[in-house]
């Protein structure tokens, strides 16, 4: 049956003022995922952060004594270039700012900023914070701790701008891990679980959860390490990427939305 724009405004309307005085919205199923396709992944890397920038695929990896910065070959999965952390740090987040790369690191409130034509240190900077994932916006670096909370800095200070707290259902979603901003929304690994969550960078509210189960078979998961982490978004072709911790591929995948219940 086809309603007239007066009564589907009026409809609209209705079911407004019925959410606001407190009935449970209809509720929406997780999007999926579909494979475009796959390429070859380290499966020595301990992924922590990964950018795609200007057709330039660049990855930060964990661990005492085996963090790096590196440049990789996307159709092959081959190490470029790359630099290795002193064995004192545990490489974390990583993102693009301007020509340079911005890396963090776990516990050591440390981050370095790289020439990202050649990997060379150029600088470091402080933080009070665990450092977990990192992306920007644009105009601000945003910052994952491992908790709820997200912190935008300031770029050339590294200072905090503002922070915002994020929950789901007004239930707050801990362990945000690995960053990707995308279309306006930022994009995020929850630490030992199978998705990704999109984030309102304004209100901190979770839009929509990707279930990526499956996508890494069992039978390839070496590890209990072995954990979904690591969101790249070509821009320029409109590709969205994803890998793990450990993980012999790396995905290039299209979202599938998900179906009110």
């Amino acid at each position: 049956m086809k309603m007239t724009f007066a009564a589907t405004l009026a409809r609209l309307v209705t079911v407004s003022l019925l959410l606001g005085a407190g009935t449970t919205p209809v509720a929406l199923a997780a999007s999926g995922y579909r494979v475009v396709h796959t390429y070859p992944h380290d499966p020595q890397a301990f992924t922590q952060g990964l950018v795609y920038v200007d057709g330039h695929l660049y990855e930060s990896t964990g661990l005492y004594g085996q963090s790096t910065v590196r440049e990789e070959d996307l159709e092959t999965g081959r190490v470029i270039r790359e630099i290795n952390l002193p064995s004192q740090y545990f490489g974390e987040g990583l993102t693009n700012w301007g020509n340079t790369l911005v890396q963090l690191t776990w516990k050591a409130h440390l981050g370095f900023v790289y020439d990202r034509a050649t990997l060379q240190l150029i600088r470091t900077f402080h933080y009070p914070w665990e450092g977990w994932g990192l992306t920007q916006d644009g105009r601000h670096l945003i910052l994952s701790d491992g908790s709820s909370t997200l912190h935008f800095l300031d770029p050339r200070t590294f200072a905090e701008v503002r922070s915002i707290h994020v929950t789901d259902h007004g239930k707050p979603v801990e362990e945000l891990n690995e960053l990707e901003y995308i279309h306006g929304e930022i994009y995020a690994n929850v630490w030992m679980a199978n998705k990704i969550v999109r984030i309102s960078p304004t209100t901190g509210r979770v839009l929509d959860t990707i279930n990526l189960a499956g996508l890494l078979p069992a039978i390839e998961v070496r590890s209990n390490d072995a954990v979904l982490n690591g969101i790249a978004y070509d821009a320029a072709h409109n590709r969205l990427f994803v890998t793990g911790k450990l993980w012999p591929r790396l995905f290039q995948i299209e979202v599938v939305p998900g179906r009110k219940n």
